[in-house]
């Protein structure tokens, strides 16, 4: 068994890791700087070694096969591992610090603080590039795995290693297109709730803490549609009369580009609290350290350059 384990190419861990992640073979040589048929024999490779085909074909598309799925977690840590390993201790300038940071965030954190992140970063560190991944409708573990290095947003993880640290707190407010009909009188929560509201949850929820807090006063509102992303839903309030939710910090600078206008919704709701979260074992490494340090600065900068909040 010994003899048999010390002839397997480690590169091949590294091969199926992008195979698993991309789900093409050409993506995945693409990734690696290799050729299609380079890739081809390396998974074929894979395949007799293994004992099972991993990739599958599915119409024009390939799937993992159960025994893939079984395995693509500890793939992707064994991979982050060696390269913790071998790859070079991050160098003390950021100018000559070389990496890609994958950073898992929503769309509305990634819309109100992508845009100064990433021009902070090019400036500082230009040979650093930040791959952002949309959230998924179900829950995935991408720091545990490793397929994310930070998560940004309103953090739900329940893995106990996670580390976490505070951003700011925000809080809901309404988003409305200029001159819809609640932007006139006085807001009340019954008007409030007499509206064609729009929700953007990216599990396709129809209700929220803010369908509670009307259940309160014995007042419920209409959905009227739900979308899985933030952005999705200022265009559809921008040319319709429904009634949207945004973060009332977070999401300034992208309403006010619009031109929407936002409202305070006439209701006791909990507050929001965005944060960063990490795996433990980036805690100490200098480019992780590095790349927290530029989120928190331009999470800074951005909240001091609000306007104040519309009455």
């Amino acid at each position: 068994m010994v003899a048999r384990n010390a002839n397997i190419d480690l590169n091949l861990l590294t091969a199926l890791d992008a195979l698993l992640e991309e789900e093409s073979v050409t993506a995945a040589a693409d990734r690696l700087g290799l050729s299609g048929p380079a890739m081809s024999r390396a998974l074929g490779r894979i395949r007799r070694t293994v004992g099972d085909p991993v990739l599958v074909r599915a119409g024009r598309h390939m799937v993992p096969t159960p025994r893939a799925l079984e395995i693509r977690a500890e793939v992707r840590r064994l991979v982050e591992a060696a390269h913790g390993v071998l790859a070079p201790s991050a160098p003390a300038d950021p100018a000559e610090l070389a990496r890609v940071f994958t950073l898992y965030a929503n769309d509305l954190f990634v819309t109100a603080l992508g845009p100064r992140l990433v021009a902070r970063v090019a400036e500082e560190a230009p040979r650093v590039a930040l791959r952002f991944l949309g959230e998924s409708h179900v829950d995935v573990p991408l720091l545990r795995d490793g397929a994310a290095d930070l998560e940004l947003g309103v953090i739900d993880s329940l893995e106990p290693e996670i580390r976490r640290e505070e951003l700011f707190v925000d809080h809901s407010v309404a988003v409305v297109r200029e001159g819809h009909p609640l932007t006139t009188g006085k807001l009340t929560a019954r008007r409030f709730a007499a509206a064609a509201h729009l929700n953007f949850s990216r599990r396709g929820r129809l209700t929220g803490p803010l369908d509670a807090a009307l259940a309160e006063r014995g007042l419920r509102r209409t959905v009227i549609a739900t979308v899985p992303t933030f952005a999705a839903s200022l265009m559809m309030v921008r040319d319709s009369d429904a009634v949207g939710l945004a973060n009332a910090r977070a999401a300034a600078s992208t309403v006010r580009g619009l031109g929407l206008r936002t409202l305070p919704i006439p209701l006791e709701l909990p507050p929001m609290t965005m944060e960063m979260a990490w795996h433990p074992r980036q805690e100490a490494d200098a480019g992780h350290r590095w790349l927290r340090g530029m989120v928190r600065e331009t999470v800074r900068e951005v909240l001091r350059e609000l306007p104040p909040e519309e009455d």
